[in-house]
């Protein structure tokens, strides 16, 4: 497989997106709530996406709207036009969501838990698996684990304050993991307790 997952940051980015239909659409709420700034290539859009401040452009603009942009989406029936954004687009970040292999972005199935974001790739061989596994993923993650993660994450910032290795401050994030008062804290969603457990523990390092 030629295609290894990363994250980039859409903040600011400029997205043209080819088509107005469900995917187009979808792919267009997914990065207007990521910051991009978002044009579209179609006949209408949602009320819901011009309420996020995307446009609509016609087609006629396509080669200034390429320019435009850094990332290129295509999801249009119109083959013929994808194939020519596809072409002038080449030196673009570019998602076909038609033939995804033509490109060299994939926007793959994710979703969030909390503030955990998961994403599935089954390299384009099986849309409904994607999402048959997501309902998987889903069933099994708890809100205690997303809890965990906001106490690891609490524990880091006030570990960095009190030691410089970062072998140890790893040593030290397991014990706060295995810890069985703050985990029965956790079980309970004692939060605020769970975070004194974790000072008093931190303390004792000084």
């Amino acid at each position: 497989m030629d295609w290894t997952s990363i994250y980039i940051k859409t903040s600011g980015l400029n997205v043209l997106i080819l088509g107005t239909g469900e995917v187009a659409t979808r792919r267009a709420n997914r990065f207007l709530d990521h910051g991009a700034n978002v044009k579209l290539v179609g006949t209408s859009l949602s009320d819901e996406l011009e309420r996020k401040g995307a446009v609509l452009c016609s087609s006629d603009e396509i080669d200034e709207l390429v320019g435009w942009s850094d990332f290129v989406v295509i999801a249009s029936g119109d083959r013929q036009l994808s194939d020519y954004v596809s072409k002038i687009a080449s030196d673009k970040l570019l998602n076909r969501a038609d033939f995804p292999q033509k490109g060299n972005v994939i926007v793959p199935t994710s979703f969030n838990i909390g503030e955990i974001e998961i994403s599935i790739f089954t390299n384009g061989k099986s849309p409904l698996m994607a999402r048959q596994l997501r309902k998987k993923i889903q069933s099994v993650i708890t809100e205690e684990d997303i809890l965990e993660i906001e106490l690891q994450d609490y524990a880091r910032s006030r570990l960095k304050d009190v030691l410089e290795n970062q072998k140890e401050r790893r040593e030290y994030l397991y014990k706060i993991f295995e810890d069985d008062e703050i985990n029965g804290l956790i079980q309970n969603h004692e939060i605020d307790k769970a975070k004194e457990c974790i000072d008093n523990l931190i303390r004792g390092l000084m």
